[in-house]
C-alpha cells in the first residue's frame, strides 16, 4: 500500500474520529458554547489519533524517549494551528451560512480535507525531518 493511499485512510479515519468525539459533546452538552467545545473535543481526538499513525505508519519514526516524542508531539501541535484554522473556519462558516448539523459536518469534512493536505507537507517538512514518509 502506498504511503499516499496510507494517509488518506488515516486522514478518512482522524476525520471520523473527529466528528464522533463532536457528536458525542453535543448530544451530552448543549449550552452555551457548545459548538466550539464538541470542536475542541473532536480536534483533539483527531490530533492525537493521527500523530500516532503518521509517527509509526507514514513517517517510521521511532522515538529514544518520552521527551523526543513530547516534542515531536509538540511540534505536530504546532504545525496543527494553521490547518485547525482551515477546518473551523469551514464547519462554523457552513455552519453560519447553510445551519444545520448536516452542513456543519459537511464543512467540517471539507475544512479537514484541506488541512490534512496542508498538513502532511508541513510535517514533512518541520516535524519529521529526515523520515521515510514520501507520497508515492
Amino acid at each position: 500500500m502506498t504511503i499516499a493511499l496510507k494517509y488518506t485512510l488515516f486522514a478518512v479515519l482522524a476525520t471520523l474520529l473527529n466528528l464522533l468525539a463532536q457528536e458525542a459533546v453535543v448530544r451530552i452538552y448543549d449550552g452555551a458554547f457548545a459548538l466550539y467545545l464538541a470542536m475542541s473535543c473532536g480536534t483533539g481526538a483527531g490530533l492525537v489519533s493521527k500523530y500516532l499513525l503518521d509517527k509509526k505508519y507514514i513517517f517510521q519514526l521511532s522515538t529514544a524517549s518520552p521527551r523526543e516524542d513530547l516534542g515531536k508531539f509538540t511540534l505536530y501541535g504546532l504545525t496543527g494551528i494553521g490547518t485547525t484554522a482551515i477546518f473551523w473556519g469551514f464547519e462554523i462558516g457552513f455552519d453560519w451560512f447553510l445551519g444545520g448539523k448536516a452542513a456543519r459536518y459537511l464543512g467540517a469534512v471539507i475544512g479537514l480535507s484541506i488541512g490534512y493536505g496542508v498538513k502532511y507537507r508541513l510535517d514533512k517538512h518541520y516535524v519529521f525531518t529526515g523520515q521515510k514518509g514520501r507520497v508515492s
